[in-house]
């Protein structure tokens, strides 16, 4: 699936979750915020705005329509995320 391919390059889904305000970021702004170096970064940025999730104007970066819908449909897996982390710091049984 192309989706998953995109979301799970290095840093993607990382740069969408930092976008995730309503304020844009400058490209400096979102390097610091995802914690990654300015190459990384740029071909992600390049990808996700061929894919039209990511925009980008005179106030930087941020999601595009699709792509705020794209992050609403992620909360879910989040929250079971954060579930299952929670099964997983419990002691399992001794058998």
């Amino acid at each position: 699936m192309v989706l998953l391919d995109l979301l799970g390059r290095r840093t993607a889904l990382r740069i969408l979750w930092e976008l995730r305000g309503n304020a844009p970021l400058t490209f400096r702004a979102l390097q610091e915020a995802a914690e990654t170096n300015p190459s990384v970064l740029n071909a992600r940025l390049t990808e996700l705005r061929d894919a039209q999730i990511v925009v980008h104007d005179e106030g930087g970066y941020g999601l595009s329509p699709i792509g705020r819908d794209l992050l609403a449909q992620l909360v879910p897996l989040h929250v079971w995320s954060e579930r299952w982390a929670k099964v997983l710091e419990r002691p399992t049984r001794a058998r």
